[in-house]
């Protein structure tokens, strides 16, 4: 192997010059590649061709037009590091960059080229506009690359497709690991919260197709009669950042998920009126989401303890309930169970199909369980107790994800001349 402080190095627009063609195609087109179709920082292709009943840019707009071997970077959000190999001839987007690999580039080689945490970096430095954050051709075609001669080139491109397949499975194994971990607390939140925790209780018919059968000595009420106040938050003008411990914070809707309060999805407040701060959190608030996906809508959460500096938005509900009725904790699981969820579904409403909504008048008519106080008390107890194992298994699943991605951008980063004598 040639060392590294011999390798030539040259601006991008020189050895790989951009292609430059573009014809009237839209994402209908049978060979259209987009930015959703790039899998970040990975160099893989989720999909090639686009349906035309999947089309979103229609057929009146331009594309790029790739040929096989040419190489693609996303110019737009590039901190994403979407790029990849064109395995064959198509057309993409207008947001992906096409070059076209001169004789001294080995095309695959370019692409790890591309890849790396260094190169990456620099393109997002130089991005211009706020919300649509993009680069410029200039800017990254002046950038120099550095490759050995075209034989190595490809002997490293080679050993680099090989361990990059396999760090990649040893990811989606990981990754799997982790949505298997979600079903099952899921399945175990929804079996426990709608039957309890004595497999041999007495059963009887809840009058509910979506319910079915439910324990003999538990009740079943609608939410208003076990509500103090169901509440709506507003939306005051926040920063892009979280609050500080000591600064007012506005929550996010991420900040509810999939059961899990999350007190640090919150942006933060420069200042708040009285009518604002009377939106403030505090432990045993039920929190519901109003407006979301159909997936999403009325996700909810218990708040644990006491949050004073924390505000409710306004696609976020705030439910009080009556002590003694019900625990919130309690609440909060069985509005997440399976059962709950499809009479959730039954009345969310929308224009599209995407965003629904859910209104305060939904809410408090939904069914919720209502055990003895006692029963919920050790429903809870257990749930939360599954729940630390899973977030245990979880962190540990998370930290060798971690560490296989941090070995992979370690693994085509070129070390630099400096290190290699």
């Amino acid at each position: 192997m040639i060392p590294v402080h011999f390798w030539q190095s040259a601006r991008l627009k020189f050895t790989a010059p951009l292609r430059n063609e573009r014809i009237a195609a839209g994402s209908a087109h049978a060979d259209y590649l987009g930015l959703e179709n790039i899998e970040p920082w990975t160099g893989r292709i989720i999909q090639l061709e686009s349906k035309p009943d999947e089309a979103t840019d229609g057929d009146a707009g331009l594309a790029n037009v790739f040929r096989e071997g040419d190489v693609l970077f996303g110019k737009l959000r590039p901190y994403l590091a979407k790029a990849c190999h064109a395995p064959r001839s198509g057309v993409c987007s207008t947001e992906l960059l096409v070059m076209r690999p001169a004789e001294p580039l080995h095309s695959k080689f370019l692409l790890y080229s591309l890849l790396t945490p260094y190169f990456v970096g620099a393109v997002d430095a130089s991005t211009f506009g706020a919300k649509m954050p993009r680069a410029s051709w200039d800017f990254i075609g002046s950038l120099e690359i550095r490759f050995p001669p075209i034989e190595t080139q490809s002997l490293i491109a080679n050993y680099l497709d090989r361990e990059t397949a396999r760090i990649d499975g040893l990811i989606a194994e990981k990754e799997r690991m982790l949505a298997l971990l979600e079903e099952k607390r899921a399945a175990l939140v929804s079996r426990v919260g709608t039957r309890g925790l004595d497999p041999n209780a007495s059963l009887k018919p809840s009058g509910q197709e979506w319910l079915g059968d439910i324990p003999a000595h538990w009740e079943l009420c609608r939410i208003k009669f076990v509500a103090t106040a169901l509440d709506q938050g507003s939306s005051p003008i926040a920063a892009n950042t979280p609050a500080s411990p000591n600064e007012l914070g506005v929550l996010k809707l991420s900040a509810v998920s999939k059961g899990r309060f999350k007190r640090e999805e919150n942006k933060a407040l420069r200042e708040a009126d009285e009518q604002e701060e009377a939106f403030a959190l505090r432990a045993g608030d039920v929190l519901v989401t109003r407006s979301n996906t159909p997936e999403l809508v009325a996700d909810v959460a218990c708040v644990p303890v006491d949050e004073p500096t924390l505000l409710l938005p306004d696609l976020i509900y705030r439910l009080r309930v009556q002590d003694g009725k019900v625990l919130p904790e309690y609440l909060t699981y069985f509005l997440a169970t399976a059962a709950a969820r499809a009479q959730i579904r039954r009345d969310a409403r929308g224009s599209s199909g995407s965003m629904v909504k859910v209104s305060q008048g939904h809410v408090l008519s939904w069914l919720t369980l209502l055990p003895p106080l006692s029963e919920q008390a050790e429903i809870v107890g257990h749930l939360q107790r599954a729940e630390e194992r899973f977030r245990s298994i979880s962190r540990d699943v998370s930290s060798s994800l971690s560490l296989l991605s941090e070995r992979r951008a370690a693994l085509i980063t070129p070390p630099s001349p400096a290190r290699s004598r």
